[in-house]
């Protein structure tokens, strides 16, 4: 059976993409931070087995690797992430700037190293970094939100070095954009509904092509410029 893990989860597009790899027929492993509170995960059935995890405790991470040593992965999609806490010019607070960036950019490449391993064993062999337009140096047409974009960006350089670097273990790497969504970091006036965005991104890690690798792609498959 084909296996999925995802970070983040318990709501939003991590709850939305777990649900859409069990209608697939995937293995899928959850990791949230309250697996207690996981309600709409554990209504997904027994495809889903759920992990405790909180991306910036890095002894977590290896724990949980280690713990999962004999599983073959062939997803790992790294989602769980950090909005910006209002850092327009002037305003940033950079007390926050190392949390998000921990969040964003550090943890997705912390797991990876964590779980190469177990993607080397898969069939798929792909990493899934849930990046943002925002982190697009080119489609920069507005500035603000020095704190996200910039932590995107990061995640976006982070994605390039690991399809090159994994490439001689047959190891694959993408950045995608999941459309501006309606969830709790999204926002109410986001354009896009949490399960059409799922399906979208579903749909292109299945059908990704190899000169997709290591690029920077909207949920359609579309390239977006770095």
């Amino acid at each position: 059976m084909s296996s999925v893990l995802i970070t983040g989860a318990n709501r939003g597009i991590g709850l939305a993409l777990a649900s859409c790899f069990v209608a697939e027929g995937w293995q899928v492993h959850a990791c949230c931070r309250h697996p207690e509170k996981a309600t709409a995960l554990k209504a997904l059935g027994e495809a889903v087995t759920i992990h405790r995890l909180d991306v910036m405790d890095m002894l977590q991470t290896e724990n949980l690797a280690r713990n999962l040593s004999d599983l073959p992965l062939d997803i790992l999609v790294n989602n769980a992430g950090a909005k910006d806490p209002g850092s327009a010019f002037g305003k940033v607070p950079y007390e926050e700037w190392s949390r998000v960036f921990a969040i964003n950019t550090m943890a997705p490449l912390h797991l990876a190293e964590r779980f190469v391993d177990h993607l080397e064993g898969g069939s798929r062999k792909l990493i899934v970094n849930i990046s943002s337009r925002m982190g697009s140096i080119g489609d920069n047409d507005s500035g603000g939100s020095y704190i996200y974009r910039s932590s995107k960006a990061a995640l976006n350089m982070v994605t390039r070095s690991l399809s090159i670097d994994l490439a001689d273990r047959g190891i694959s790497a993408i950045a995608v954009h999941p459309g501006w969504v309606r969830t709790k970091m999204g926002g109410a006036n986001a354009n896009m509904e949490v399960d059409e965005s799922a399906e979208s991104l579903k749909t292109l890690m299945l059908n990704l092509r190899p000169e997709d690798n290591g690029r920077l792609l909207n949920h359609d498959g579309q390239r977006i410029p770095w």
